[in-house]
């Protein structure tokens, strides 16, 4: 029998079948109203086409696990709308739809390593490493002494984002940047 998980086990992130089809849980929330039984509300992320659902689900219901695999690969090249990642244990390369990084596309470096998600063999997932480092190709100069506090520019990273930096950060310093939010972190010593 395949994996099921109740509603006392739903958590972001988990991976579950809804007719047929994989889904993400992005949102989970438990509600035990003044009468009536208990229920959660969730939201639910397709993971072949991206749509968003919103199910309610009664205490004790249950969605089956989703057979999916996180495979560790390495980003190799790209041709503008496909880009294309190696197994590292098998060498097998995978290609991957532009709409597939959901705007991700913008932190991948040579050869960095990230985790995607196969479902019946077939990829529906890919997740970048929490922080890269990243060059300043262009940062837009500062005026100094205008502001109280948290102030920040643009600057454009080696990779070709363009993310929001404090005042201080200059072109060609190396920069910590988080993924997930497209945010700076910190700047990298490269002595």
């Amino acid at each position: 029998m395949a994996n099921v998980y109740e509603t006392s086990e739903f958590r972001n992130g988990l991976k579950v079948l809804v007719d047929g089809q994989p889904f993400s849980m992005i949102y989970f929330q438990f509600v035990k109203p003044g009468k009536g039984t208990a229920f959660t509300r969730t939201k639910l992320k397709n993971m072949l086409s991206g749509n968003v659902i919103e199910r309610t689900y009664r205490t004790g219901d249950t969605l089956e696990a989703a057979d999916c695999e996180d495979v560790e690969m390495q980003y190799t090249w790209n041709d503008g709308e496909t880009f294309y990642f190696q197994n590292t244990e098998t060498f097998d390369e995978v290609p991957v739809s532009k709409q597939m990084m959901d705007g991700s596309e913008d932190f991948l470096t040579d050869d960095i390593i990230v985790s995607i998600t196969m479902f019946n063999s077939r990829p529906v997932a890919v997740t970048l490493p929490n922080f890269i480092e990243a060059k300043v190709t262009y940062a837009e100069p500062g005026a100094k002494g205008n502001t109280a506090t948290n102030a920040t520019k643009n600057a454009t990273l080696s990779t070709g984002a363009t993310i929001q930096v404090p005042l201080f950060v200059e072109t060609d310093e190396v920069i910590r940047v988080d993924t997930r939010t497209r945010e700076y972190v910190s700047r990298v010593n490269t002595k």
